[in-house]
């Protein structure tokens, strides 16, 4: 999964990058140049480290998560983003749009006073321009295969109101996110570039004590609010120093913890884990995934030649003391190819290639 950290200069886009990655990178303005910088993170996830106290691996392998940092946008809605910029925004499986609340005489906003209403929507503008100007372009290419019969027509035409549906829904400032498609429809666009149908989350950065402002959302969004430069300060600081810190400022955990967890639900993600003397590791699936398809995530000859799979939850494994005694009071289920992987699940494949 890689999310893109998008916002405004001067928002705290870097500050939040450097909190969830425990990074140091520069706090700067860019000046609308286009940059990028990623960092790979482990998910955090006590039941990992519950499950290696319990079996102690040689390894403990967490899942992961990619952020980028990404600057040049400008909030403009100007329908300018091309290039470089736009390959790597379209390459993000959602985006982080970090909305500037806190006030700062040194750091002048980039609209000349702090806005977050304002800002959201210029980022969700700039976006639905880039949306509709792809989809006006890929409607007048239509028009013109139809004149020039150079395509089977009912395929054109089927493309033709897929895409029309969409330069409507564009044209009402609906993003496209919130257009309910169809699996054939979907495969339709699946080659285009649109910004405004990729997971949203926003985060408020607040200042010091700030208290959240009251701001109209998009729709299908998930929004979280968090004091930007004191998470990171706390990201940066020795394991322990960090712990009296956040005692100090009444913080229950880091910014990291629970942005990473608002991560997984914006995108519809869980976690289901492995066991062993080798190894513990969680592993990433979409919700709804069967377990096949999970064996698939550990490795393409689980999934070609899947018979079934030894299935228990975490909670019941952990209450139990582990596989032998799981296995002893016949705990472990076995479940098929229809089998819908719970948020949790431990699972041996039992497979044939």
């Amino acid at each position: 999964m890689k999310l893109g950290i998008i916002g405004l200069p001067q928002s705290g886009k870097t500050t939040v990058f450097n909190a969830l990655t425990r990074g140091d990178r520069p706090v700067v303005m860019s000046g609308g140049r286009f940059e990028v910088h990623t960092a790979v993170v482990d998910v955090p996830d006590p039941r990992i480290d519950a499950l290696s106290q319990l079996f102690h691996p040689k390894k403990t392998t967490y899942a992961k998560v990619t952020y980028a940092d990404i600057a040049g946008l400008e909030g403009t809605a100007g329908g300018s983003i091309a290039g470089p910029l736009l390959t790597e925004l379209s390459q993000m499986d959602g985006f982080i749009h970090v909305v500037r609340c806190f006030e700062d005489p040194s750091v002048l906003h980039i609209h000349g006073q702090v806005d977050p209403q304002q800002d959201i929507e210029a980022m969700e503008g700039e976006f639905l321009l880039n949306d509709l100007i792809l989809v006006e372009r890929k409607l007048e290419r239509l028009a013109e295969e139809k004149r020039r019969n150079s395509r089977d027509k009912i395929e054109i035409g089927r493309e033709t109101v897929v895409f029309e549906r969409l330069h409507g829904a564009l044209s009402e400032d609906t993003p496209l996110r919130q257009v309910e498609l169809s699996p054939e429809e979907k495969a339709v666009i699946s080659g285009y570039s649109f910004l405004s149908i990729k997971d949203l989350l926003i985060v408020l950065n607040l200042g010091e004590g700030q208290a959240p402002p009251q701001v109209d959302y998009p729709c299908q969004v998930c929004v979280v609010s968090l004091q930007g430069r004191l998470e990171m300060e706390i990201a940066q600081l020795p394991q322990e120093d960090a712990q009296l810190f956040m005692q100090e400022y009444d913080i229950a955990e880091p910014s990291l913890n629970r942005m990473i967890r608002n991560s997984y639900a914006l995108m519809k993600l869980q976690s289901f884990f492995t066991v062993g003397e080798d190894e513990v590791r969680a592993w990433t699936v979409h919700q709804g995934a069967m377990a096949p398809e999970a064996a698939g995530v550990i490795h393409s000859d689980l999934q070609k030649g899947f018979i079934r799979a030894e299935v228990i939850p975490y909670q019941e494994l952990v209450s139990l003391g582990g596989l032998a005694e799981a296995r002893s009071k016949g705990k472990l289920r076995l479940e098929g190819k229809t089998y819908i992987l719970q948020d949790g699940d431990i699972m041996h494949v039992r497979f044939n290639v």
